[in-house]
């Protein structure tokens, strides 16, 4: 008995050991790759892909070249040579319909003079890479890459296949990018799921709060107003004054509220918002869902959380005032461009119609004006991926994941229309970062580098959770 005891003690010490030792080389083999990640993503910042003017090719010359030479097969499609989009697909058994990797390659374009370090040095600060990008969206693209290049170096093998897009075009220009891609080449990106831009992971001194998942957003569209009336000298004030007749309406659509609508999306927000919130404001999130009440939430976040006011309807801001060209001259015209935010689901020629009707004046024409929209659709919030998102969520952040809806747009609305389930992910971001300038879009663009290396691991469990084989 005693030897016995002996021997199990021996096992488990050579159990431990080994472990630990697997372990150390585990965290060895990832330190390799973070440092793989920076060096890739900082390269990625350093091209100039800015859109205007949009020249996204030497970020996917660079994108194939790495990818090529890991052994993984590319395409670079475009219907313009200097805004190519890479498309790369690693095989799985055909199991299970594919995953969509996706993220995109062009930036917003930069005022240099407001930039304390150059907007395309990725200078590394004090733990953070500046550039511009960093959070928008050369984190996801340098995730995406990462994983590829590790689901090939380490033959994974996959219950679906996973597709890596860098797309073309997103900050505007989308008939070279997504649009491109849905109308010409669906077959090489259809997908049953679909991992892209448009979540974030927040942080408040430090601490992680929660994660945010965008499953749905808003439809953007311009709505043009025109109000007509008679030319005449200043001197005389008309009441047809065309100025005054568009002031007037601008003034009656800004003070109208469209009616509060909750989807599937923004009630599980609100619901779990309210339960990692403190008493007063839980009790305003939890009043959205009550249909009594709803309107006192409505007011509160009006005056305190405007964001949280536009998720619960259909919104219209007046953006554009163009009237008059001279002092001593009244217009017989005036124009105004209004921001328009619909639900996925709203009816667009009736809300049109609702707008006439509030602004009560029939000199003020109503309509729809040019604009880069996007169709409806949303996400289900009881897929596979969306249990994979989660699961990583905990893993790596401990955290509630939150189910958003979108204020603003992304490219994943053009393959939701389609049904492919699309989810929106980022890395962990400080809330502080955004009033002090420093995110997305901002004059100082930025990431922490022990938060991207984080991301990488959890876009890196959850392809593994959702594309593996069990």
């Amino acid at each position: 008995m005693k030897n016995y005891i002996k021997h199990i003690k021996v096992v488990g010490f050579c159990l431990l050991f080994y472990s630990n030792a697997f372990a150390q080389q585990e965290e060895s083999y990832w330190e390799a790759v973070e440092a793989e990640t920076l060096d890739h993503f900082r390269a990625l910042l350093q091209f100039d892909t800015s859109d205007p003017p949009g020249r996204e090719l030497p970020a996917a010359e660079y994108l194939r070249d790495v990818l090529e030479a890991e052994g993984i097969p590319v395409e670079m499609l475009f219907n313009d040579p200097e805004r190519p989009n890479v498309v790369a697909r690693l095989e799985g058994n055909g199991s299970k319909e594919p995953l969509l990797i996706m993220a995109h390659t062009d930036v917003v374009n930069v005022d240099p003079e407001k930039w304390t370090f150059p907007p395309f040095s990725a200078v590394v600060d004090d733990g953070y890479v500046y550039g511009r990008g960093a959070v928008d969206d050369k984190d996801n693209l340098a995730a995406a890459l990462m994983v590829m290049l590790e689901l090939k170096r380490q033959n994974i093998a996959l219950d679906r296949d996973v597709i890596f897009l860098a797309e073309s075009g997103e900050e505007g220009a989308t008939e070279y990018g997504i649009e491109f891609m849905v109308n010409n080449h669906l077959d090489k990106i259809s997908a049953e799921f679909c991992l892209a831009e448009g979540g974030s992971v927040a942080r408040v001194n430090r601490e992680v709060q929660y994660a945010g998942v965008q499953t749905v957003e808003k439809i953007p569209y311009r709505v043009e107003l025109i109000a007509t009336g008679v030319a005449g000298h200043g001197s005389v004030p008309l009441q047809t004054n065309s100025v005054v007749r568009l002031a007037k309406a601008i003034a009656a659509i800004a003070d109208w509220r469209s009616p509060i609508r909750l989807n599937e999306t923004t009630a599980a927000y609100f619901e779990r918002l309210a339960s990692i919130s403190p008493a007063e404001t839980a009790e305003q999130y939890l009043n959205v869902l009550d249909p009594g009440r709803a309107s006192e939430a409505d007011e509160y976040f009006l005056a305190n959380e405007p964001r949280h006011a536009s998720m619960l309807r259909s919104s219209l801001s007046p953006n554009i005032f163009d009237a008059g060209y001279r002092i001593n001259v009244i217009p017989s015209e005036s124009r105004a461009s209004v921001d328009f935010r619909a639900l996925p689901d709203e009816n667009i020629p009736e809300f049109l119609d609702e707008i006439r009707k509030i602004i009560a004046d029939s000199a003020v024409e109503v309509s729809l004006g040019a604009r880069n929209t996007r169709p409806p659709g949303q996400a289900s919030l009881t897929t596979e991926a969306f249990a994979a998102i989660e699961a990583g969520v905990n893993e790596h952040y401990g955290v509630i994941t939150l189910p958003t809806m979108s204020t603003g747009a992304t490219d994943m609305a053009y393959l939701r229309n389609l049904g492919i389930q699309c989810y929106g992910i980022g890395p962990a971001i400080d809330r502080e970062d955004a009033a002090l300038g420093f995110g997305a879009h901002s004059d100082q663009e930025r990431i922490l580098i022990s938060e991207l290396n984080r991301f990488v691991r959890f876009n890196w469990d959850i392809v593994l959770d959702i594309a593996a084989q069990k």
